[in-house]
């Protein structure tokens, strides 16, 4: 009988961690937010809080935050299809 190769931590820890994620709104939108917004804004934004479909993102800058106004239209589709459904409608950014 063959034995199966040991497997990584890291594999195992991503096992484990995906198991430990609460299933909240917040959660899933964090967790899809680097693919859906792009490197260079989840690098300088954060999803804080959601709440009725609205999404609180908190920026470094107010730059960061008007130009997350300007994208939202784009930004909160994204954001749903990575979801599976129509959960976000509205994205509120503030700097922090």
């Amino acid at each position: 009988m063959s034995r199966r190769a040991p497997r990584t931590i890291a594999q195992a820890l991503s096992r484990m961690t995906a198991g430990l994620a609460p299933a909240t709104v917040l959660a899933r939108v964090q967790e899809v937010w680097p693919a859906a917004a792009g490197p260079a804004i989840a690098a300088a934004a954060r999803p804080v809080a959601e709440h009725d479909g609205v999404l609180t993102v908190t920026c470094d800058a107010a730059v960061w935050a008007a130009e997350l106004d300007l994208l939202a239209g784009e930004i909160v589709p994204r954001i749903n299809a990575r979801l599976g459904g129509e959960t976000v409608r509205e994205l509120r950014c503030r700097t922090g």
